[in-house]
């Protein structure tokens, strides 16, 4: 299929939240974009949540979480929005599960986590939800795998992951739920150099398969899915253990590992991102991965925004971000990427969204 072309994008900027916040959790069901937690402006872990409506343009404050939260997983399941660790307002991880049933407009505690844990990875499939790794109360990174299914209301260990790690980004591809580690989650050093760990769970022969790792170890980078390739973009090139004197400094490295090849692409000058930068949102959008924000070489968060058609070998601008951000939560939608809240100047309350428009 032929990626969008530039023209296609655009932006809609929604009412802003009642609440600003950053880490949050978002999931959008039927017309409706949840966000629930996060921390507010003294760094406190919230309770807040709201929904909008996208035809209305309008918020609604929901009960509040009964666990504040950030940084947690939200799902969409059914009618059940459901709510998995995290950290509490005394930044202690979370073992609490909670739903929010949509009809009832109430919370409801559910089977918790064999152990706190926040920074879980969450995909859904066929109904159930599996969660892997995630940071425990001793700020260690966990191995775990666990899957829930609603209607027993039970979550049962799976075989653990090759490397422990929160915070990773997963995708769901056929049944193989790929799992891409950037250094930071791996709690820091194995020998002298981060790690970046790229392996896949296979659900039907419940086991780990591990990939060669991202070659170039980065930062706050961020990842991508688009036609069953992997992308690795940006982040914060750590000098080498022979280098002293230089500083970590933003990258626009972009490597590709494709399933099929069972190989990274080696980083080539011509396809990298028009802008260096870190702590971004990376998602799919219209045929290609687009790079939305973040922080770069300016003095405050970055408005750009590009997207790399996967036919074309190249990235062109996008229209600019109403607001610029980094630490956005970010969710996808049919034809829309949400970029939620982060930071601006402190805590935001934007809410925009890139938008593919009909073709004529």
């Amino acid at each position: 299929p032929m990626a969008a072309g530039a023209g296609a994008f655009a932006w809609t900027a929604f009412p802003t939240m009642p609440t600003r916040r950053v880490y949050c959790s978002a999931t959008h069901r039927d017309g409706q974009l949840f966000v629930l937690g996060g921390c507010g402006g003294g760094g406190r872990a919230l309770g807040a949540a709201e929904v909008l409506d996208l035809l209305a343009q309008r918020w609604t404050a929901l009960p509040p979480l009964p666990t504040p939260r950030a940084g947690a997983a939200a799902l969409a399941l059914g009618k059940q929005i459901l709510v998995v660790g995290g950290v509490d307002a005394a930044q202690s991880p979370l073992a609490s599960v909670e739903v929010y049933h949509v009809d009832e407009g109430k919370w409801e505690k559910k089977a918790a986590l064999a152990q706190p844990s926040m920074g879980i990875s969450a995909v859904q499939r066929d109904g159930a939800v599996y969660a892997l790794g995630g940071m425990g109360a001793d700020t260690s990174p966990q191995a775990l795998v666990r899957v829930y299914e609603p209607a027993k209301d039970h979550w049962q260990p799976l075989p653990s992951m090759p490397t422990p790690c929160y915070g990773a980004s997963a995708f769901l591809q056929g049944n193989k739920i790929f799992v891409l580690v950037c250094p930071l989650c791996t709690g820091g050093r194995q020998g002298k150099l981060p790690v970046t760990a790229f392996e896949a769970f296979d659900l039907e022969t419940r086991s780990w398969t591990r990939y060669p790792s991202v070659p170039s170890r980065r930062a706050f980078a961020a990842c991508a899915m688009a036609d069953g390739v992997v992308f690795s973009l940006g982040g914060l090139q750590q000098p080498g253990p022979h280098n002293f004197y230089s500083r970590p400094h933003f990258v626009n490295t972009v490597e590709m590992f494709d399933p099929a090849q069972g190989a990274w692409s080696k980083p080539s000058r011509a396809v990298r991102m028009r802008e260096k930068r870190a702590d971004f949102v990376a998602g799919c959008l219209g045929g290609r991965v687009v790079a939305v924000g973040g922080l770069g070489n300016q003095s405050c968060p970055l408005d750009s925004v590009e997207g790399f058609s996967l036919s074309r070998k190249k990235w062109e601008p996008l229209p600019p971000m109403p607001t610029g951000r980094c630490s956005c939560s970010s969710c996808p939608a049919p034809s829309l990427l949400f970029v939620i809240g982060g930071v601006a100047q402190g805590p935001s309350g934007a809410v925009e969204a890139l938008c593919l428009r009909e073709a004529p």
